[in-house]
Order: C-alpha cells, then sequence, then structure tokens
C-alpha cells in the first residue's frame, strides 16, 4: 500500500486509493489537460475536485503541493525510483506522463522537441491571451469602458489561431498525423474560447478551417469527452 502522508494535502483530501495517480483539479482548459491525457493513456487515478468557489486553491493544504495556488496538480505513487512524486504545472504533468508511459509523445528526438515546443507554445501563448480575451470579453473585464484592452488580446489571439492553423495546413493533427500531448495542451482552450468565452465571432474563428476541423476531431475523441467532464463540478 502506498504511503503518501508526506503530502499534506492528503489531509483535506483523502485519498481512497492511494496506490493511484491522485488528481487534484476543476474541468477547466488548464484542468482537462490532464484529465484527458489520462483517459487518453488508460493510466488510472484518483480525482480531487478543488473548488474554487470555497477558495480551495487558497489553502495550506493545496499550497504545500502546488505553491503557486493553480490546478491542476498531481501525486504518482509510483514515480521515478518507485518513490512518491508532485507535480504541478499542466504542461509539465502532460510531458511527464508522456514519459512515464511512452505515450503521445514521439521517441524520436527532433520530433519529440518539436512536439515539446508546440506545448511551450501552448503555454506561453494560447493559455494567457485566450484567458484574457475571456476576462475582458465575458467577465469582470467587460465592464472596463477603454475596449482597447480587450481589442489587444482579441488581435493576439487572432494572431495565434493563425498560427496554429498554419501548422495544421494538410496535417490531421498538430504532428502530421501523430496525435500528441501538443494537441491535448490546446483542445480545451481552443473550446473554451469559443464556447464557453462566447468570442467565436470575435475572433473571427470560421475563418481559420484547418483549426476547425481539428477541433472536431479532438472533440470526438472519446477519451477527451472523458477527460472534459473531470472532476464533476460542484
Amino acid at each position: 500500500m502506498s504511503d503518501l502522508s508526506a503530502f499534506p494535502i492528503t489531509k483535506r483530501w483523502p485519498a481512497q486509493h492511494p496506490e493511484l495517480l491522485q488528481l487534484y483539479s476543476l474541468p477547466t482548459p488548464n484542468g482537462v489537460k490532464v484529465s484527458i491525457m489520462l483517459e487518453e493513456i488508460a493510466l488510472p487515478y484518483e480525482v480531487h475536485l478543488v473548488d474554487f468557489n470555497k477558495d480551495d486553491q487558497k489553502t495550506p493544504e493545496f499550497l504545500s503541493l502546488n505553491p503557486n495556488g493553480k490546478i491542476p496538480a498531481i501525486i504518482d505513487p509510483n514515480g521515478p525510483g518507485g518513490k512518491p512524486l508532485g507535480l504541478f504545472e499542466s504542461g509539465a504533468i502532460l510531458q511527464y506522463l508522456a514519459d512515464k508511459t511512452g505515450q503521445l509523445l514521439p521517441a524520436d528526438a527532433a520530433r519529440r522537441y518539436q512536439t515539446i515546443q508546440w506545448l511551450h507554445f501552448q503555454m506561453g501563448g494560447i493559455g494567457p491571451m485566450f484567458g484574457q480575451v475571456g476576462f475582458f470579453h465575458k467577465f469582470a473585464g467587460k465592464e472596463i469602458a477603454d475596449k482597447r484592452l480587450l481589442e489587444r488580446y482579441v488581435n493576439e489571439s487572432k494572431r495565434l489561431l493563425g498560427v496554429i492553423d498554419s501548422g495544421l495546413a494538410g496535417r490531421q493533427w498538430i504532428m502530421d498525423d501523430e496525435y500528441t500531448i501538443a494537441d491535448i495542451s490546446m483542445l480545451g482552450w481552443v473550446r473554451n474560447l469559443i464556447g464557453f468565452y462566447g468570442a467565436r465571432e470575435l475572433v473571427a474563428f470560421d475563418g481559420f478551417v484547418n483549426v476547425s476541423a481539428w477541433l472536431d476531431r479532438g472533440l470526438a475523441r472519446p477519451a477527451v469527452k472523458r477527460g472534459l467532464d473531470v472532476p464533476k463540478r460542484p
């Protein structure tokens, strides 16, 4: 039986199955990256809801695992050398799980780094920019009278969509015909931009035909459908 007692987060969210990977998350674009990945690679896991409405992410227990106070985070009881490993940052978790299982990250060195470059592209560009569109278009930022702020993030999001669209030209997935963590990292964000954030027309999404077709392919995957609903919202 795995002993996770060294992790204070397990005091607030006890592990019913400590032998399984523990996922602390919420179904946001960043959170679903890891749940989709876990569903794709069929790695058994136990999920714990981090309820933002209760400020769970600000509690000492959660901060002990992720001092940045963001989801997702994991504890793998079967980490390197057989020792438990705690990790935060969704991109790092995707790469770790790919390396752990030998899935969804090319073994060829050149293609591996090309995949990782797209993962960093998502982390540094897609996530922050699309998130700002959501803030200024749907949430509190929409009350700000100066619309130059929204315009800045809309224009940058259009540019980023154009980068993806060009990269997908003649391809099924970001890495040609090979579905990888690069695709997983972006699916939830693109879906949110045109869905939950309501910015489809704002960013002229239908003009990015390659991205639109790619999104449809991704959302049709059974593992993606399952992962998008993990954990259940309260």
